[in-house]
């Protein structure tokens, strides 16, 4: 892979305009790794120099960058007053803010004003039902701009937002929320996915029920009282932002803590810098439109909100990616005049399986940039992007995660594009791939660790007492270094690949292989539409390896489809992986944002109960994991 020739390479001019070429040629950088160096050696100079850039806006200056420089417990901008609402609403006043599609319901476009007026009238009915600074507002919305609103309302009093999407089941809900005991839920009672209004009012009665620090429920549509001027209070650098939650599937979901500065530093260096969007030549008066496909049960939609702080446009869409057909992203792309266009993994290859031609059925002129998380993007999946959407624009795939609110792997306008490969380590992240020893390597795969700070990690888990719980998840391998839980490569030129989580690894006769690798030779194949694949082995025993396939209509798993199978493996892989067993399954169980439950389907086939691996709740289709009930290894 590391001889091939890029995909794309951005035209040096082009480059040179983006927020990130603008940034480096002012902080006189000949290019990106030297300025990644820097970033990671000196960080009080380097996120000093993110505050001057984005001129942050702070009711009292910082008496230094980095107090602490530990993990965990950083101590960032002591002395700093600040709100992440003043970022969001420095913009003028007819500059567009969003605009927002669904399946059903009308179309809406708010400029900066009138998103804000509406954020003031939630602020002030928030303050009238006794809503304070360290209070939590939970939110079970929709992506829709009322949850915008209600998100950048509650931050302005300094209350701590809290979100789950409305196809979250009540126990799911409660066992978050229940954590955290808020103040006022503000819900939905229904949505729409693929074609169907999905009624939750039962639901919302019993999460009001059953969390009962409520003071009020508010239930959409509501009519907020008259505004009221909208004064953000300025809170400390780490005052609480919103809390969001781990999968679940290990036990109850973490509620990780994240702060008002941490987040806004990270976001708009993120989001302008190395997504280029907002802070760059091509956002003179507001013309970026920036799209992620999500759910607010997601940390993408924390993403997406972002480009707020950058001055953009941020498109939201509530509805299935599928309906009525694969081609409805790509539609609303086109008819709203998105110049970022980001999506996960997954949808990208599910794309190319059922034959969609975006460029066909949708105006793409105006889209600069693709981007791609949630799973690794396989080779195949960034061909697909160039023959298919466009040939001259920048695909990102990222990596990162819930912990971070971020990606620490991932994008730059300035580099190029080499199929499989993530463009960089982000600016401030130094991600290392330590070897069993602790050593940092170059072109081999290793753990993926953090080894110095982010102002965007977690303040702390909440109700962590001791952070005992916080400290167990990232740094009890490596005391003082963060632990991601991925296999990573970084390749001689800066670039690297993600090959999945490191708990879920193929060892094989001493060959170890991350699962995406798996996949990407799996998932090629016509005939299968989906896979999983687990090796039971443990404690330096060599289990079996199994192979889960979900098939694609009209395909059986015959004897000559098994052959294809193992052919490929042997070939593209090694024949140490050619799996003792290949099954059809209906579905593949997924968490609620779509991973795969490799680890969690591992226990099941070691002989643990499902209920003690996984909650139900946490799980996107439960039933897929009583496939695996008695296929003890």
């Amino acid at each position: 892979m590391n001889a091939t020739a890029p995909l794309y390479v951005p035209p040096p001019e082009a480059a040179a305009a983006s927020a990130m070429g603008r940034y480096l040629a002012a902080h006189g950088f000949a290019d990106y790794d030297e300025a990644w160096r820097w970033s990671v050696r000196d960080l009080e100079a380097f996120w000093a120099s993110v505050w001057e850039w984005f001129a942050v806006s702070s009711a009292r200056p910082y008496d230094r960058v980095l107090a602490r420089r530990s993990m965990p417990g950083a101590q960032w901008f002591p002395g700093a007053r600040l709100n992440y609402v003043d970022q969001a609403r420095r913009w003028p006043a007819d500059r567009l803010a969003l605009v927002a599609r669904s399946e059903a319901g009308p179309p809406a476009e708010w400029s900066y004003g009138e998103l804000f007026d509406q954020v003031a009238r939630a602020a002030a009915g928030l303050r009238q039902l006794g809503v304070q600074a360290g209070d939590r507002v939970a939110g079970y919305l929709p992506n829709i701009p009322e949850a915008v609103v209600a998100f950048l309302a509650s931050a302005s009093l300094g209350a701590v937002w809290s979100a789950c999407s409305p196809d979250f089941g009540a126990q799911a809900v409660l066992d978050r929320f229940r954590q955290i005991e808020p103040t006022v839920l503000i819900a939905a009672d229904r949505y729409t996915f693929k074609g169907a209004t999905i009624d939750r009012r039962d639901v919302v009665a019993q999460l009001t029920a059953g969390l009962p620090s409520l003071k009020a429920t508010v239930v959409l549509p509501h009519t907020w009282p008259r505004a009221e001027p909208l004064e953000p209070t300025p809170r400390p650098f780490d005052h609480p932002l919103w809390i969001l939650y781990s999968s679940g599937t290990t036990g109850p979901p973490k509620a990780i803590v994240h702060g008002h500065g941490g987040v806004l530093l990270e976001h708009l260096k993120a989001v302008a810098l190395h997504c280029d969007v907002g802070g760059g030549a091509a956002n003179i008066g507001g013309g970026d439109r920036f799209f992620w496909f999500t759910s607010t049960g997601w940390m993408m939609w924390n993403f997406l909100v972002g480009g707020l702080l950058t001055g953009a446009t941020i498109v939201l869409y509530d509805g299935s990616p599928a309906y009525p057909d694969m081609g409805a992203l790509w539609r609303l792309a086109g008819e709203t005049g998105v110049t970022y266009f980001g999506t996960s993994a997954p949808y990208l290859q599910a794309c190319a399986k059922a034959g969609v031609e975006p460029a066909a059925v949708a105006d793409v002129s105006r889209l600069r940039a693709v981007g791609s998380t949630g799973a690794p993007l396989p080779p195949e999946g960034f061909h697909w992007v160039y023959d298919h959407v466009k040939a001259d624009l920048a695909l990102g795939s990222v990596s990162g995660g819930t912990d971070l609110c971020t990606a620490f792997v991932g994008s730059s306008p300035t580099l190029p594009v080499h199929a499989g490969e993530l463009q960089c380590r982000c600016l401030g992240a130094k991600v290392e791939a330590w070897d069993a020893g602790g050593a940092a390597r170059i072109g081999e795969v290793g753990e993926l660790v953090i080894t110095e700070p982010m102002p965007s990690m977690p303040l702390r888990f909440w109700d962590d007492e001791g952070d005992e719980r916080y400290r167990a998840s990232y740094f009890a391998t490596y005391p003082g270094v963060w632990r991601h839980g991925d296999w990573i490569r970084i390749t001689d030129r800066g670039t690297a690949i993600i090959y999945g989580r490191s708990d879920a690894t193929l060892n094989r006769g001493g060959v170890r292989m991350g699962t995406s690798e798996f996949y990407r030779v799996v998932e090629s194949l016509p005939e299968v539409a989906d896979s999983l694949v687990v090796d039971t082995g443990w404690l330096g025993q060599e289990g079996r390896l199994r192979l889960f396939v979900v098939l694609s209509g009209g395909a059986a798993l015959d004897e000559r489809l098994r052959a294809t199978i193992v052919a490929r493996l042997r070939a593209d892989l090694s024949p140490r992986h050619v799996p003792d067993a290949i099954v059809a399954v209906a579905e593949i169980p997924r968490t609620l944002n779509g991973k795969k439950l490799e680890v969690p389907v591992r226990r099941i086939l070691l002989g643990e109960p499902p209920e003690s691996v996984v909650g139900s709740e946490a799980v996107a289709n439960p039933g897929a994991l009583a496939t695996f009930v008695g296929m003890l290894d």
